[in-house]
């Protein structure tokens, strides 16, 4: 079985992830246009009108921008927790009903053969989530807007082959940087976005757990730099004995989304 991860925009002015296993094309967050998207997808040969499911992270808006027009062009199903469908309404009341699906944070639920798991993680929204992706012997993992470090999504975490994660800041930049102190404080908070020495630490448990490639995700444009991001992730996989570029693959995923497509056989 082929699975595939393709972020087609990261970062703070938006974000969307492609998802494909079992057969199924899943896309995670729809927070660039709906043009944006389609022409992304078609960029790997993926109509946007055949998604299977459109699965929401948290109502904010650099996750759901699009959703309202995406959701009167393509036919797929469109998942969020009621926390999350509570945000999305409040701003979109448009969707149309007939393709709401409702989940509970913690319980699987599948589409086609794929096990989806949405499972807590520590940010300032409503009831944010990330997913993990189950079928057969594959497993894939989208995570961002990660705030610290926590046992819980990082055990969910364990065993994915592929991942999206969070590498949004370097600290220096942001204690340094021009934002307000309360914008700086929100970043920094433990619900706040992931530190790149945090990403690296993380990546470093899970690459023992068989992670073998990861996009570095949700990098700041203002208070961080994909070199910077790259560096320290890679000094803390070093450091547990996990060699880029050999035991483990890394992208970088930024605004206009990854250069390189994520492809794995298993």
């Amino acid at each position: 079985m082929r699975m595939i991860l393709y972020p087609l925009a990261s970062g703070s002015t938006g974000n969307a992830v492609y998802v494909s296993l079992g057969g199924m094309r899943i896309l995670v967050d729809a927070g660039v246009s709906a043009a944006k998207i389609k022409k992304k997808l078609s960029g790997i040969g993926v109509d946007a009108a055949g998604l299977d499911a459109v699965l929401i992270t948290h109502e904010h808006a650099d996750h759901i921008r699009g959703l309202s027009v995406l959701s009167r062009r393509c036919g797929a199903a469109i998942y969020a927790n009621g926390g999350t469908w509570q945000g999305i309404l409040a701003k979109y009341g448009d969707i149309p009903e007939e393709k709401r699906r409702v989940f509970t944070t913690g319980e699987d639920f599948f589409i086609g053969p794929v096990c989806v798991r949405p499972f807590a993680i520590p940010h300032d929204a409503a009831d944010p989530v990330g997913y993990t992706f189950t079928c057969g012997q594959g497993r894939l993992g989208v995570a961002t807007d990660l705030g610290h470090i926590a046992d819980g999504w990082l055990s969910e975490l364990s065993g994915c082959q592929g991942l999206v994660l969070e590498a949004n800041h370097d600290v220096e930049m942001v204690r340094g940087g021009p934002y307000p102190a309360y914008l700086k404080h929100r970043i920094l908070s433990r619900k706040g976005h992931l530190c790149n020495e945090d990403c690296g630490r993380a990546l470093s448990h899970l690459a023992l757990t068989g992670t073998q490639g990861a996009y570095l995700a949700h990098l700041s444009q203002e208070n961080n730099l994909p070199e910077l991001a790259l560096s320290a992730v890679s000094r803390a996989l070093e450091s547990a004995g996990c060699i880029p570029g050999e035991d483990i693959w890394l992208g970088l995923a930024g605004p206009d989304g990854a250069q390189e497509l994520l492809a794995m056989d298993v």
